[in-house]
């Protein structure tokens, strides 16, 4: 009697597959994924999650995932780089992003991530040093 073949995707865990398509990721991709999802959500809350800028955030996470090859340690700080990096995009192209909710009036400013480099980033209004929100939770205050 011939041994039955198994159906596509029926292997056991780990047997044969990609890591990846089992859903386990390594801490590099998990952390790219993250930071894509929380900049994600923040376009998405100042409505602004259009297809090109969506194409900027994918290339900020393929720069990263380039940088932290090169840095290891510097994965933690990969949330603030790629949001930082998609409003330097945004400021070449359309203008400010994400315009500070909490000052009012004609001089309209853009939100800063800080730290600059730094594990648990946070919007930032620069004028009055107030905490606006963690990247990827504009959608609370906006």
């Amino acid at each position: 009697m011939a041994p039955m073949e198994s159906a596509p995707g029926s292997d056991p865990p780990g047997e044969g597959r990609d890591p990846a398509a089992s859903g386990r990721q390594d801490p590099l991709e998990r952390a790219l994924h993250a930071a894509r999802a929380l900049i994600l959500a923040d376009l998405e809350a100042s409505d602004v999650a259009r297809a090109d800028i969506v194409s900027m955030v994918e290339e900020s996470v393929t720069h990263r995932r380039w940088w932290v090859g090169q840095w290891p340690e510097g994965v933690a700080f990969v949330d603030g780089l790629v949001a930082q990096d998609v409003q330097d995009a945004l400021l070449e192209r359309y203008g400010r992003w994400p315009v500070c909710p909490v000052c009012v009036g004609s001089d309209l400013h853009a939100l800063q991530v800080e730290p600059e480099l730094g594990e648990d980033p946070h919007w930032i209004c620069g004028k009055t040093s107030t905490v606006v929100a963690r990247v990827g939770r504009l959608g609370t205050r906006l």
